[in-house]
């Protein structure tokens, strides 16, 4: 995922990180100077959910301006590489067997 909060944020005339971290303040949500600097970088450790709602508000953008998906980085796994075959005669696990609870009987077929 790419974070692209500086971005959205200049899209709204929006130009320092000082500046969005006093309205975010306004708003309820006080950050810090380091959690702000990361949100504005582009390289945050985490993010809570509610306080994206608020970045959300405050910016005016949607979640979709802020994460972007960026499949190409994520490395395939290596069944995907494998004859699809093969994976699928390959056990998967321990068998699984079905027990019946004791005192019940299942209904004749």
């Amino acid at each position: 995922m790419k974070w692209n909060l500086r971005l959205a944020a200049a899209n709204r005339g929006i130009w320092k990180a000082s500046e969005l971290q006093r309205m975010l303040a306004d708003a309820g949500l006080v950050i810090s100077a380091g959690k702000m600097s990361g949100l504005w970088s582009g390289n945050p450790a985490s993010i809570k959910l509610d306080d994206l709602d608020v970045i959300c508000a405050v910016v005016g953008c949607s979640v979709q301006e802020l994460l972007i998906a960026e499949p190409a980085k994520v490395a395939l796994n290596t069944h995907d590489q494998e004859d699809p075959q093969e994976v699928a005669a390959a056990p998967s696990g321990p068998a699984i067997t079905p027990r019946r609870r004791e005192g019940r009987s299942l209904p004749p077929s």
